[in-house]
């Protein structure tokens, strides 16, 4: 049972007089006897909240700062009419503010026998799977005195995907992959590329791409032109170790991973190429194999929202172990990692031959662009200290860079709204020069 405030003032509004000018047991048992019959008169004539039954619907998932809302079906099978509050809880992450939280919050009136449906509006402020937890309801009697409260449950999750926000760099690096692919007057010609057509000879054109024999038989001057390789293969192996767990301008590591994951798989989908999907840190956290173009970025995204970083230092043998399984012909492995250097000269680098041995490998990783603010800094004491701290870490992330491009990988290091961007850039270059 619970009483309501109701309950406290007219008790109140009773006995404060009695007590004032004739305090007495009699007078105070006269005053509240009759309002605690009151009270559970109404109790009893309160709706039942144990045969309530509860439903839900709506949207099972919702990109990361976008809304959604889960439809709650309250159905009242009693013969008492309802009146009640509700609370249907859900992580304190499911809202961006606590004037949105109160959208979780209802009062309902349902006739017997009848169902309402109640709407909660969602603004999701992390990635990874939302929870609904309990639903409490409070149903009052026709006085208002006190109330019936329990709680029931009715699962439902909401999948928070990552924002892709790099995006919006996808038709400018499509612009650029169809001047690789031929179709625009733009043709390319390099080591390891694919013969596409041919035709006439124009002034300016390699004379060492002229086919001879097409030549003499038509007559004319015949050119070939060329196309970047197709089906080539591409793993993106994730780095969900202790280090992807730091925040860098305001997103984690790994968030800001898994955008220039996004870019270069939708990237690379376009040109042909199959991507594959490998998190590890001790373990395989997650992967995505063989799926078709049109499947790749659901699949990418779905596998991605429930990825958090463990706090644990990565296996790189066993990184390395799971990616040449995973890439058993020669392949592009994209390792999106840290470039410190005590993780990189320890972990990374006596592995990182293996690896370079069988396949292309590019390195990636995100920096810090604090950093780069604090190294521009002067003016006072403090800032000189902070640039001279900043300088000596720019120039180990730089040391690091060098000794992974020795052992012949490629190394991409930018700050996190520039990662996406640069390493679809890194793969276009790769890819005109023959090198996939």
């Amino acid at each position: 049972m619970a009483l309501t405030g109701r309950s406290a003032l007219l008790a109140a509004l009773g006995s404060i007089p009695l007590g004032v000018f004739a305090p007495s047991w009699a007078g105070m048992l006269a005053v509240n006897a009759p309002l605690a019959l009151a009270i559970l008169c109404d109790y009893a004539c309160a709706a039942p909240v144990r045969k309530l039954q509860f439903t839900r619907s709506g949207d099972t998932s919702v990109r990361l700062g976008g809304a959604v809302e889960v439809v709650l079906t309250v159905t009242n099978p009693s013969n008492r009419r309802l009146r009640a509050q509700l609370r249907d809880a859900w992580p304190p992450s499911s809202w961006s503010s606590r004037a949105e939280q109160t959208a979780s919050r209802h009062r309902l009136t349902i006739p017997a026998g009848e169902r309402r449906r109640l709407s909660t509006a969602l603004r999701p402020t992390r990635r990874g799977d939302r929870r609904a937890d309990r639903i409490t309801i409070r149903s009052y009697g026709p006085l208002g005195l006190a109330a019936r409260q329990g709680s029931h449950q009715a699962p439902w999750t909401v999948r928070v995907l990552p924002p892709f926000t790099s995006r919006r760099h996808l038709p400018s690096r499509l612009a650029r992959l169809r001047e690789l692919d031929g179709r625009t007057s733009v043709l390319t010609r390099g080591e390891g590329t694919e013969f596409d057509s041919l035709r006439a000879y124009v002034p300016g054109d390699d004379t060492r791409s002229i086919d001879w024999r097409a030549t003499a038989r038509q007559g004319i001057v015949a050119v070939r032109t060329w196309r970047p390789e197709r089906d080539r293969h591409i793993l993106v192996v994730l780095d969900t170790g202790r280090t992807s767990a730091g925040r860098v301008g305001g997103v984690p590591r790994l968030d800001a991973s898994m955008d220039a994951a996004l870019l270069l798989a939708a990237l690379a989908s376009r040109a042909g190429d199959r991507v594959d999907l490998l998190a590890y840190d001790r373990r395989v956290r997650a992967q995505v194999q063989g799926r078709a173009a049109g499947e790749l970025l659901p699949a990418l995204v779905n596998a991605m929202a429930p990825l958090e970083p463990a706090l644990v230092e990565t296996d790189t043998r066993g990184l390395s172990a799971a990616a040449l399984k995973h890439a058993p012909r020669r392949s592009l492995i994209v390792l999106l990692t840290t470039l410190d250097a005590a993780p990189v000269e320890e972990g990374l680098l006596p592995i990182l031959p293996q690896l370079t041995r069988r396949h292309t490998v590019l390195v990636a990783s995100v920096a810090d662009p604090h950093i780069q603010q604090m190294s521009a800094g002067r003016g006072t004491v403090e800032a000189v200290y902070d640039a001279a701290a900043a300088g000596k870490t720019q120039e180990q992330r730089l040391r690091t860079a060098e000794m992974l491009t020795r052992q012949g990988a490629t190394v991409v290091d930018a700050i996190p709204d520039e990662l996406a961007p640069a390493l679809a850039d890194a793969y276009l270059e790769l890819k005109a020069g023959g090198r996939l």
